[in-house]
């Protein structure tokens, strides 16, 4: 029987070759260069891009995870296999725009369509309404995939590595790196680990969700941290909802989480992430 992330992958795989038809990379490429976005040979620096359009430079989602405390993601996403659509006729500008007031140091957009009813013009949306960092939450199987988050605005990309055989994960993580995309490789058992940390991964993601049957274990951010080097920046995801959490996973040495649900479902976006982060200081730490 196929797992959930099997059957989700599948659907990947039909739908980008369903959009490369509708718009062929060189198209794609001629987009992303008119967007101000990277296409052939406009690579210059840490991301530079000579030309119209507004600019961001590799490592600015990286950056933003950086500060003092727990920095937090956070995600718009409309509904999920596991829990069913998150809030009615959600407005992704005024959610975005609450995520920014409410103190978010950077946003994920989840892009995938039959599953999380996600759509890359939800990433453009978001671009266009705010200066924070965004991540391209989906299913990274093409470099095609990679582009399309750079023509639409994204910063960063997320490589789930239950999802790649190890040859296709370090040449995507490579190419992400060429396009100025910061990359959040997202791992969830010690092997998965080891493999991004073999590609280079600086940035990993902990999901305490099992994409196989989509269920949470808050604990397992915790138990591998004792495996994660000097100088990797670590993002615990799913399953995260209050300030005892956030405080818990800082004390064990955790830099950003990314939290959706618990903020989709709230009736007050922005009081509930201010909430979530009530243990900070006057000075943003502990």
């Amino acid at each position: 029987m196929s797992t959930v992330l099997e059957t989700i992958l599948a659907g990947t795989r039909v739908d980008v070759e369903r959009r490369k038809r509708e718009l062929p990379l060189e198209q794609l490429l001629d987009r992303c260069a008119a967007l101000g976005g990277i296409g052939e040979g406009e690579v210059h620096g840490e991301g530079e891009v000579h030309g119209e359009g507004e600019v961001h430079g590799a490592g600015r989602f990286a950056a933003a995870l950086s500060g003092a405390g727990i920095a937090v993601i956070a995600e718009f996403k409309r509904r999920s296999p596991s829990a069913g659509a998150l809030r009615e006729h959600p407005d992704l500008d005024a959610i975005v725009s609450a995520y920014a007031r409410g103190g978010a140091s950077a946003l994920s957009i989840l892009t995938e369509g039959p599953h999380f009813g996600g759509s890359l013009e939800d990433l453009r949306r978001a671009r266009a309404v705010s200066p924070l960092p965004i991540l391209r939450k989906d299913f990274i199987l093409d470099p095609y995939q990679l582009h399309e988050a750079r023509a639409a605005g994204a910063d960063a990309v997320l490589l789930i590595v239950a999802a790649l055989a190890q040859p296709l994960l370090a040449s995507l993580h490579e190419a992400a790196g060429a396009l100025g995309l910061d990359v959040l490789v997202e791992v969830h058992e010690r092997e998965e680990l080891h493999r991004a940390l073999a590609v280079g991964a600086r940035l990993i993601g902990v999901n305490n969700r099992d994409l196989r049957d989509f269920s949470v274990d808050v604990q397992r951010t915790s138990r591998l941290m004792s495996e994660m080097p000097a100088g990797v920046t670590v993002v615990s995801e799913s399953g995260i909802g209050s300030a005892a959490q956030l405080r818990a996973l800082r004390e064990q040495g955790v830099h950003a989480v990314l939290v959706g649900e618990s903020l989709m479902r709230a009736s007050d976006p922005e009081a509930a992430l201010r909430e979530l982060q009530g243990f900070r200081d006057a000075e943003g730490g502990l």
